[in-house]
């Protein structure tokens, strides 16, 4: 940890992560703050994500440092985990206090940690703020509702999030434009899972298969949901090969389901993969299949089309100017999507502004500013 100098030279920052989307987006953070002389990092990791294919493989992968606090969580209810997340990272702030907490995406972990800092009174600054499904049936969606009505700091990546701050009363002064994080790490790992050929373990070729990830819980746990699409996705096989690398928690309904006891051939369902091997499976996609909130961006940056298996999104320039539809759980609306990009008719998407690989250099100026810090000026 970033520990050894005295705290009047430089800013420390603590940066959290607990799930896999977190990792992506702090990674690129880290590498900017690591050529910076005013601000230093602890990283904390909560352990929300415990299983080590679903979390510590992506350190590997994303070059991040392996010296971190580990706050080893584990999984449990919603209020269980949230109230463990606040309790330890309580205890590790007391330790040793930072000049600002900073947070990522909409996670318990990303909640939980901004309500320790703020009742300390420490600065709290949250990373893809402002985005908002309007479904407060999702968990996330809570989360960052109360993130956001903490964060002295709101780091928006698409406008959209700075029309929700603003119609929620958020202060100007508090709300910067930055971009999107996450397509820093795409870009910067695009050229090495390009070369990867994933798809070829299959027997396939580029352009001519579907990925599908499915996770959530309105897909995921609701019996009915999830066995008319596993229908749709048996039968669209038969047309297009499709490949799944399927969630822990998706796996545990499917066996439950008994929906996993008679192999489809062209649907190859497979253990989670590492982050390049995502990245090179969409890139080489015809198309997308997910109800994943950042497989929707990087597909839109991708070109890839992506029908996305929810009846709403929290990042709506997907839609607009990206590659997403919103297909929710209907078959009948999977199937005609699908068959506009087998036949050609698929919309094209637009670059997206400041999606652009530079996301973090914005993120650390924003802090440096909102901290005071010019030349010569310390914490």
């Amino acid at each position: 940890m970033r520990l050894s100098k005295s705290s009047q030279e430089y800013c420390v920052l603590d940066l959290v992560v607990g799930a896999r989307p977190n990792l992506v987006k702090v990674a690129p953070l880290i590498r900017e703050l690591q050529y910076d002389d005013q601000l230093k990092f602890r990283l904390v990791h909560t352990g929300q994500h415990y299983d080590n294919r679903m979390s510590e493989e992506f350190f590997d992968v994303l070059e991040i440092p392996h010296e971190h606090v580990n706050l080893e969580v584990g999984s449990s209810s919603h209020a269980k985990q949230t109230a463990c997340i606040m309790e330890r990272f309580e205890d590790c702030l007391m330790g040793r206090r930072p000049s600002m907490v900073v947070v990522f995406g909409d996670v318990n972990s990303t909640m939980a940690c901004a309500l320790v800092g703020a009742k300390l009174g420490i600065p709290i600054a949250h990373v893809e703020a402002g985005l908002r499904s309007f479904d407060r049936s999702m968990p996330e969606e809570i989360n960052r509702i109360v993130t956001d009505s903490l964060s002295d700091l709101l780091l928006v990546s698409e406008p959209a999030g700075m029309v929700n701050l603003r119609s929620e009363g958020r202060p100007e002064t508090a709300i910067r434009f930055v971009g999107n994080i996450m397509i820093d790490s795409l870009l910067r790992h695009l050229p090495v899972c390009s070369a990867r050929k994933t798809y070829s373990h299959y027997g396939l070729m580029p352009g001519q298969y579907a990925l599908l990830t499915l996770h959530r819980p309105s897909n995921v746990d609701d019996q009915e949901t999830l066995r008319s699409l596993w229908t749709c996705f048996k039968e669209l096989s038969s047309i297009i090969p499709i490949i799944f690398p399927a969630h822990p928690r998706t796996v545990k309904t499917l066996k439950e389901l008994d929906l996993l006891l008679v192999k489809t051939p062209n649907l190859h369902v497979t253990d989670p993969v590492d982050y390049l091997d995502v990245l090179c499976l969409q890139k080489h996609a015809l198309f997308v299949m997910t109800d994943s909130g950042g497989i929707q961006e990087e597909s839109s940056v991708l070109g890839v089309p992506c029908l996305t298996l929810r009846e709403n999104t929290e990042r709506p320039i997907t839609v607009s100017e990206g590659t997403s539809t919103l297909v929710g759980k209907s078959t009948e609306h999977i199937w005609r999507a699908a068959q506009d990009i087998l036949q050609g008719r698929y919309k094209k998407g637009k670059p997206i502004a400041l999606w652009d690989g530079r996301a973090a250099h914005r993120i650390v100026s924003s802090i440096k500013e909102h901290l005071g810090l010019g030349a010569g000026r310390s914490c």
